[in-house]
């Protein structure tokens, strides 16, 4: 779908998860600006997960529904809604926005200095397993010592 119909979309499921979430901000394609969209995704940390859930059986089937992700399909778009904490919101909002080449490449980078950078979104870990960047996605540009990169700008 183009992306001005995927963003309308997404604006309207984040305006009705907003109420039961600390932060809901829309990821993937969306969020890197590309023209045409295959689903939408989402990342949040909800406060109350029972009225997530709820939030999301009214917009559409359930295709899965775990402690890190539910897929909703809505009509014939997929929802994927990616449940973080606060602690794991800002890798997984990296990861999950992407692109997967972008992703690649930062653990690449990360692996290269004996490092892992955890998909789940616990953050970034030296080899000794200390957590040493996640509580922004500047955080780990800066830890793996490449320049900023705005979503749009992650190809």
């Amino acid at each position: 779908m183009e992306l001005e119909r995927a963003k309308a979309i997404a604006q309207r499921v984040k305006d009705l998860l907003e109420p039961a979430c600390e932060k809901v901000v829309v990821a993937g394609s969306i969020r890197r600006r590309r023209p045409l969209v295959n689903d939408i995704d989402l990342v949040l940390v909800p406060k109350d997960r029972y009225a997530v859930d709820s939030i999301l059986m009214r917009l559409g089937k359930v295709k899965m529904s775990g402690m890190k992700i539910a897929r909703v399909q809505m009509d014939s778009i997929s929802l994927d809604v990616y449940y973080a904490t606060p602690e794991t919101f800002a890798t997984l909002l990296l990861i999950r926005t992407g692109s997967v080449e972008n992703n690649i490449r930062l653990c690449s980078l990360a692996k290269k200095r004996g490092w892992h950078l955890a998909a789940n979104g616990d953050g970034l870990f030296n080899e000794r397993g200390g957590r040493i960047a996640g509580d922004s996605e500047e955080s780990i540009y800066e830890a793996l010592g490449v320049p900023w990169q705005e979503p749009w700008e992650r190809r």
